[in-house]
């Protein structure tokens, strides 16, 4: 394993715990998801460097499967935390009418 790569592994490893923590001590709901969010993102680069130095491939098929999951995760959150509720209600069952 060449300096280079054993730095960037650590790089991701210090980023990751730092995101960590902004997401438990972040003072707004969207600080943390932002961090739950970059928290996937270099653990999907860390499962990336991890397939690079064993040589096995199919790890590349799970780390792009988590970013997708991720991605879908956050927007997800995103949406309950500025509506409220997940699926899509109509005007009558917004206002309390039916």
């Amino acid at each position: 394993m060449t300096p280079l790569y054993l730095g960037a592994g650590i790089a991701f490893l210090v980023t990751m715990a730092m995101a960590l923590a902004r997401a438990f001590l972040g003072p707004t709901v969207f600080d943390r998801i932002l961090a739950v969010n970059m928290f996937g993102t270099k653990a999907v680069l860390l499962v990336a460097l991890i397939a690079f130095f064993s040589g096995r491939e199919d790890l590349l098929d799970i780390a792009l499967l988590y970013s997708l999951l991720n991605f879908i995760g956050v927007v997800a959150a995103l949406r309950l935390v500025e509506r409220g509720h997940f699926f899509a209600a109509t005007e009558r069952e917004e206002n309390g009418e039916d």
